[in-house]
């Protein structure tokens, strides 16, 4: 009895194999552009991390610089109003600067969703 079953999977089609060709088959004109996207956001990730370390290596060594300067009584800093200056940038743990550049990095991208998913990958690469 199972034996008649085995012989009779190879020619018969199953519900599985169905939903695999249907997927198959939707996806087929799309890998072209999730290929570019996630190869592209990958690229942008990794970018975007290499200059946030250059940003706060420079962030860094100019505060080191400042904080020299005022030792001396070179320059006088009103950290008061530094703060205040930094506030937009920082508010909202910094989720508006990321929802802006979300919205630029993917305008008019067919792939957005694709290239997103390669930007996290590329900010998560070591390097």
């Amino acid at each position: 009895m199972s034996a008649g079953h085995a012989s009779a999977a190879p020619h018969s089609t199953t519900l599985q194999d169905n939903v695999t060709q249907t997927l198959s088959d939707w996806l087929r004109p799309l890998l072209p552009e999730l290929s570019l996207g996630l190869v592209m956001g990958i690229a942008v990730g990794y970018a975007v991390k290499q200059m946030g370390r250059w940003v706060l290596l420079s962030l860094g060594l100019l505060f080191i610089g400042l904080q020299l300067l005022a030792s001396l009584h070179v320059v006088t800093i009103n950290w008061l109003q530094v703060e205040h200056l930094s506030q937009p940038w920082l508010k909202d743990n910094g989720q508006q600067v990321l929802h802006t550049l979300s919205a630029v990095l993917t305008r008019d991208l067919p792939f957005g969703g694709s290239f997103i998913v390669g930007l996290l990958i590329g900010l998560r690469l070591r390097g």
